[in-house]
């Protein structure tokens, strides 16, 4: 049956930074496909309670309290899940931050800090999940990229630059791994309903250009990333490699 393509039953999802936001709500729709979770945060207390919340669910759910910009943090929590036997056969790179700054304002510090936490750590933490992986002959990796993945805006040049690179991170991963059984893609989300954006959905002008630039005419929902995600992450995508799938409400197909 083709809803078997979906089944992430006796899979393990790893997804970055999903104690709140797109991350727990993907991370929510791959355990409600089947998949057991690991949830990671910098943030114990919030972490802990997305856990908890999503046991009382019914759900498995691991905890891996880790800063992703921190290299031997990864390798550590790596490490505690192999001798746990917790197996990834699923990451989902979505941990990341934003800063709103121009250009001639920006200190190379804060450029830095940017880049290394969007678009670094998914390579980081990618080589540590994919030299598990390529043993097993199998794997799923979903990058989180942007809009800003093909298009600029004024004020976040580290963010744009680094979401760019997840694209052609995603590609150079496909262009490495594919051969050892693992897909890595992309999923591209529009202007979302996040905590990172409540400014921005706050600001009436703001909020009008959204909803007048995008054909969908509104916000995008976190939970609208789920069926990309459980896409990316099963069966149904064994031949889709190195590609970004945009859940933008046709953002960037207009004008």
């Amino acid at each position: 049956m083709p809803a078997g393509l979906f089944d992430l039953t006796g899979r393990t999802a790893l997804v970055t930074g999903s104690s709140r936001g797109l991350g727990r709500a993907m991370a929510e729709g791959l355990a409600e496909a089947g998949a057991a979770v690991v949830l990671n945060g910098a943030d114990p207390g919030r972490l802990a309670e997305a856990a908890a919340a999503m046991r009382g669910r019914g759900f498995t759910a691991h905890e891996a309290r880790f800063d992703v910009t921190n290299e031997a943090a990864v390798a550590a929590a790596f490490a505690t899940l192999d001798a746990q036997g917790v197996a990834v056969d699923i990451l989902v790179n979505n941990a990341g931050i934003q800063l709103r700054r121009p250009m001639v304002d920006l200190a190379t510090a804060d450029w830095r800090r940017v880049i290394e936490a969007n678009l670094t750590s998914a390579f980081v933490v990618g080589r540590e999940a994919a030299r598990r992986m390529i043993p097993r002959g199998r794997g799923k990796i979903v990058n989180i990229g942007s809009l800003l993945s093909e298009v600029a805006r004024a004020t976040i040049a580290p963010y744009t630059v680094a979401k760019g690179g997840i694209k052609m991170l995603t590609r150079a991963m496909a262009a490495e791994w594919a051969q050892h059984g693992i897909q890595a893609n992309a999923i591209g989300p529009g202007y979302m309903l996040t905590d990172m954006n409540q400014a921005l959905v706050d600001d009436p002008a703001f909020d009008a250009w959204v909803k007048g630039r995008t054909p969908s005419r509104r916000w995008g929902r976190p939970e609208e990333l789920v069926g990309a995600a459980v896409f990316l992450a099963s069966a149904a995508s064994d031949y889709v490699n190195g590609q970004i799938i945009y859940v933008d409400g046709g953002m960037l197909a207009v004008l």
